[in-house]
């Protein structure tokens, strides 16, 4: 799918169009080409240990573990880099974003974000930069150029509590965050840093994430068990629709047909179908007595829309269901509290 500029429902337009091109400069996405790794011929599936303070590295084809490499202390969310070498790990009980190179797992730099920052939702934008939730700064962060010689750091607030996921507009000119202790969805103005907009919507809301083509936004509220569509620049509620119990995270296929919720309380998947609103299936991961135990967070959708990964930090186990037929097709083993997922495909690797 073709990533198009976010419009404005009203004027039918790039919300940034009339802005001087200075401005516009800044959030207009840069072309990345792939780096080439002659020794990666296979998938990859990168898996941050919040409990084990460690990143695991799982071969795909096979489903074993080929590698463990220590992080920082209780890693949460991960990023991939465009170009496909490096990863950005958000170290969620400090101040910083450590990243990685993925060739040989080395530090390449750490991002000091202040005081109290506690990083943790997390997105490396096609333009290159990272944006990064700090929940205890109430903030987002912009880190510019974050591999090259002398990264830069922005800082927006959002002005509410526990600012904890986040997604980010194609054009990185808007980013939205789910805010736990407040209990709200927040609009945040990457270019000219109006002050944010709030909405409080359903009952403990956690799950975000918006289409390929930055038209529709869609949130998962917990305590309440439902999904919810928003108008991504108004906040204005298009729908509400009852999914399974404690839907902690949402993730809207890569081709932008489907979303998924994540049910931690019965173990389930909700399938959403984007167009309609409605929910459409339900994905037994697996059943609602061992739910507690697997303890099912995170979802990750592999590059083609074929497989979604469900981290499973209870017992240490990433499952991979496929997608057409809900088949559950292995549990792979990885560190203590597997959480952040990112996957690595061997044509990503890049040929020049």
């Amino acid at each position: 799918m073709v990533r198009r500029p976010l419009r404005d429902a009203g004027a039918g337009r790039c919300i940034a169009a009339a802005l001087p091109a200075v401005l516009l400069s800044a959030c207009a996405p840069a072309t990345l080409v792939p780096a080439h790794d002659a020794n990666a011929s296979r998938d990859t599936l990168y898996v941050t240990n919040k409990r084990g303070n460690d990143l695991s590295v799982i071969d795909l084809e096979s489903g074993k573990e080929m590698r463990r490499v220590e992080t920082c202390a209780n890693p949460h969310e991960l990023a991939l880099s465009p170009d496909g070498t490096h990863l950005a790990v958000a170290c969620y009980a400090g101040t910083r974003v450590d990243i990685l190179a993925t060739a040989g797992l080395e530090k390449a730099a750490s991002i000091e974000l202040g005081e109290n920052a506690r990083p943790h939702g997390i997105v490396w934008h096609d333009n290159g930069d990272i944006y990064v939730t700090a929940e205890g700064r109430k903030s987002i962060f912009r880190v510019k150029d974050p591999v090259g010689p002398k990264p830069e750091t922005f800082e927006f607030s959002t002005g509410k509590d526990g600012s904890h996921m986040l997604a980010v507009s194609p054009d990185a000119c808007h980013a939205w965050t789910m805010d736990l202790g407040s209990g709200t969805v927040t609009l945040v103005d990457l270019l000219t840093r109006r002050a944010p907009r709030s909405a409080v919507v359903g009952v403990e809301p956690e799950g975000i994430d918006l289409s390929p083509d930055g038209t529709v936004l869609w949130v998962s509220a917990r305590g309440s068990d439902t999904a919810i569509e928003l108008e991504p620049m108004t906040l204005n509620v298009r729908r509400e629709i009852n999914v399974g119990r404690f839907p902690l995270r949402l993730a809207i296929r890569p081709q932008g047909d489907v979303a998924v919720t994540s049910n931690l309380a019965d173990g389930s998947l909700t399938v959403i179908d984007v167009a309609t609103g409605e929910p459409v299936r339900t994905i037994a991961v697996s059943s609602p007595e061992e739910a507690q135990t697997r303890f099912q967070v995170t979802i990750l959708w592999s590059d083609d829309g074929q497989r979604v990964y469900v981290a499973e930090t209870g017992t240490d186990t990433v499952a991979e269901i496929d997608y057409a037929s809900g088949t559950l097709l292995r549990r792979i083993k990885v560190g203590d509290g597997g959480d952040g997922l990112a996957i690595l495909s061997a044509g990503a690797h890049g040929a020049d």
